[in-house]
């Protein structure tokens, strides 16, 4: 695997989802672009993670660092901020340990890239019975894609399976017309390691609710530009509890990201490099 060693980091985060984040690893196994190394910003799993990682060694074509902190509570800036560091590539896709690549994920990201832009991408949620389902051999053959295996599966019809279905143009359509705007989300969006240092990563005061938003109204602010591939840019994501999500710390996630837009921030003193 050369391509003046790796091009893209991918950053996934974890934290104690062993099932969901096998079915991601495989994802990112039968990717059709090559040249990434995958950094596993774990927030402190136990052993069973580590095992896990180190089995999948074996197995997957791509190299992977597992960076990880002590259990501290819901604590996802602050390993995200280390994995950003321990990144080698220019250019850094990041997603969760509980959302599985479409083969063209990476490649679409790629293809894309443009300086002085980052690039926001989106999910098709998926429910419980058919997360559970999904096998190592549904991802290679990429049948948990397949709108007609999903639904065999029980899907109901929305317009939101032309995420899944949308292709060329069609699909830059849907980007161009979709509502949503082209965020930094932590699921699926991507952009220049240089940019993210320099709005000093994410702002480690904040817990769940919105702290991946933050960061890109932050880059913007920066005089960086945003990018929609919510079409393109292809994830499904596996259901989930989310006993971390609480009424004060989106509340004081809130209280930020005013402040952040009301003074037009680009930088965080509570991020990567903290101020004494």
């Amino acid at each position: 695997m050369r391509e003046s060693s790796v091009s893209i980091s991918v950053v996934l985060s974890t934290y104690n989802a062993v099932a969901w984040l096998e079915k991601v690893l495989w994802g990112f196994n039968a990717q059709t672009f090559r040249y990434f190394e995958l950094v596993i910003a774990d927030d402190g799993s136990g052993p069973e993670t580590a095992a896990l990682i180190e089995k999948m060694r074996s197995y997957v074509f791509y190299p992977i660092q597992h960076v990880w902190q002590e259990d501290e509570g819901f604590q996802k800036s602050r390993i995200l901020n280390k994995a950003i560091l321990a990144a080698q590539a220019p250019y850094i896709v990041m997603t969760d340990g509980d959302c599985i690549p479409r083969a063209d994920f990476l490649e679409v990201h790629h293809r894309n890239k443009t300086p002085g832009y980052f690039l926001s991408g989106g999910y098709f949620m998926l429910p419980m019975v058919i997360s559970e389902k999904i096998t190592s051999e549904d991802i290679d053959q990429q049948r948990c894609f397949s709108l007609k295996w999903l639904k065999s599966q029980g899907l109901k019809r929305s317009f939101k399976n032309n995420k899944l279905s949308a292709q060329g143009n069609w699909a830059k359509w849907l980007n161009s017309w979709t509502p949503t705007k082209a965020t930094w989300n932590g699921h699926n969006a991507s952009g220049w390691k240089e940019d993210l240092l320099a709005v000093n990563g994410f702002d480690e005061r904040m817990q769940y609710g919105g702290q991946d938003r933050e960061l890109g109204e932050r880059l913007v602010h920066l005089g960086i530009k945003s990018k929609q591939l919510r079409y393109s840019a292809i994830c499904i994501h596996l259901d989930h509890k989310r006993s971390y999500k609480t009424k004060e710390s989106i509340d004081k996630n809130k209280a930020i990201r005013r402040e952040v837009a009301k003074l037009k921030s680009s930088w965080t003193d509570f991020g990567i490099k903290k101020t004494p």
